[in-house]
């Protein structure tokens, strides 16, 4: 899938320079939302490595088929509690805009994350 002009995570910067650079591996999220927005971000573009990269290896698939007639086109952040660059743990609960076959949907979840190795992964829904 082609990489899109500005990033889908909802912040105003162009993907290469928001989360692109995270998906490329140049760089770590600093904080729990920007990997939250990075995630959301990777399924809007369909990069499964990602995803499987910044997931809690306790938890984590052996392999992720994303589903292709998922658009995923908002991602909005409701709440977030620690994950902050001083942080071990946070939690961001976030609804997540989507279209499927022309109707519009929502997914709305309450995420965990902790650094592991001084990285922020996914560890599962509160």
């Amino acid at each position: 899938m082609p990489a899109p002009a500005t990033c889908p995570c909802g912040l105003p910067a162009p993907y290469q320079d928001c989360c692109g650079r995270f998906h490329r591996g140049e760089a770590s999220a600093p904080t729990a939302e920007l990997l939250m927005r990075s995630r959301f971000a990777a399924f809007g573009t369909g990069d499964a490595p990602y995803l499987l990269r910044t997931w809690h290896p306790a938890d984590r698939p052996a392999r992720l088929d994303l589903d292709r007639r998922l658009r995923w086109t908002r991602l909005e952040i409701l709440q977030t509690t620690g994950g902050g660059v001083v942080h071990t743990e946070g939690t961001v609960r976030f609804r997540a805009h989507y279209v499927e076959r022309g109707r519009p949907g929502e997914l709305e979840e309450h995420s965990r994350f902790v650094r592991l190795d001084g990285r922020w992964v996914y560890a599962g829904v509160v």
